[in-house]
């Protein structure tokens, strides 16, 4: 054997050792972006009691610098800076009502996918998996826990962008069988219908009757408040200027964020309350740029996240009264996606 074939097969056979190592560090990547975030976190959950989800408490996405971060925790309602309870799940957006809950989260890996995950809000096990054609942004579950909601970004990376496009789901969160996309149900307003290529919807809030809902829709750089009918698979427009929807417990008002000032830059939410009966709204008194979907703290109060600073991930939960006035309020700090359950 010469020299130089000899040296042939020692480069030969390094290339092979090399394209092994890259396929096996390939796999390696694959399996960790694969894996399910709500099975992987299970393992380091601190147990949640019965009596901390019996009584009235907070459940909210950890943002809290640490091996939690990420997480679904749980707070008590009655004093929220108490230590908080973390579940097995990790998601990116949750909610909770009526004994259940809706998480949407990514596996973040070589390939990105999305899901959805409706859960027991007793026990924090998953009971539905399903696949989401987008990235998560809006999740809401009816006050009786038979309905989930959810947004997700297909186009665009938010609100704030230009040529964004969205689609919301609801399902059923008994079965998990998907029972509508608000994008297929005919629009009217002033009793006509109307549509346009442009159409997008976000920000679903369930009604008490499991069969009214109210949403945004977006169009031509405009925004309005629709009222849904599940049953007849109709919305329509009540007024404009309202993004993310939030009914009140007591079914009278709408918080949502109201777009402020106008111009180029981007854009700035300031919180507001809308009345149903008369379509009046009243700015809060929080003037930060709140871009979320707010949350009723309680009958009197709403709750929203916001970040710490504009470059930190570290997000608190706030909360403002709801009949203008006050100052904002603190709640709950490393925290985001508040949902209140009031027992």
């Amino acid at each position: 054997m010469t020299a130089t074939s000899s040296r042939t097969r020692i480069v030969a056979f390094s290339a092979i050792v090399a394209v092994a190592l890259i396929l096996a560090v390939a796999a390696v990547v694959l399996g960790a972006g694969g894996k399910d975030p709500v099975a992987a976190g299970a393992a380091h959950a601190v147990p949640v009691s019965r009596a901390l989800v019996a009584a009235p408490h907070i459940v909210f996405r950890d943002t809290a610098r640490g091996a939690a971060y990420g997480r679904v925790g749980l707070v008590p309602l009655a004093n929220p800076t108490a230590r908080p309870a973390i579940t097995g799940l990790s998601c990116d957006r949750v909610y909770v009502a009526g004994g259940r809950g809706l998480c949407l989260f990514a596996n973040r890996g070589v390939i990105t996918t999305y899901k959805g995950v409706i859960f027991d809000a007793r026990t924090f096990r998953p009971q539905h998996t399903f696949s989401l054609p987008g990235s998560p942004s809006r999740a809401r579950v009816s006050a009786d826990g038979r309905l989930v909601a959810y947004t997700v970004f297909v186009i665009g990376d938010g609100y704030g962008s230009q040529g964004f496009s969205t689609r919301t789901f609801i399902r059923d969160a008994a079965s998990g069988r998907e029972l509508a996309q608000l994008e297929r149900f005919t629009t009217y307003r002033d009793g006509h219908v109307i549509h346009a290529a442009d159409f997008n919807f976000w920000g679903v809030t369930f009604a008490a009757d499991d069969n009214r809902f109210y949403a945004t829709l977006g169009t031509a750089g405009r925004t309005y408040l629709v009222q849904g009918d599940l049953a007849r698979r109709q919305v329509k427009v009540l007024t404009a200027g309202v993004e993310c929807p939030s009914l009140s417990p007591d079914g009278k008002r709408i918080a949502f964020k109201q777009r402020a000032g106008g111009g180029i830059g981007p854009v700035h939410w300031r919180p507001a309350v809308l009345d149903l009966a008369t379509l009046r709204s009243h700015p809060l008194a929080d003037t930060r740029n709140v871009d979320d979907q707010i949350e009723w703290y309680d009958n009197d109060h709403v709750s929203y996240g916001l970040p710490q600073n504009a470059s930190s991930p570290v997000t608190d939960i706030w909360k403002v009264p709801a009949a203008g006035g006050g100052r904002p309020e603190r709640v709950l700090s490393g925290a985001w996606s508040p949902a209140v359950v009031r027992g």
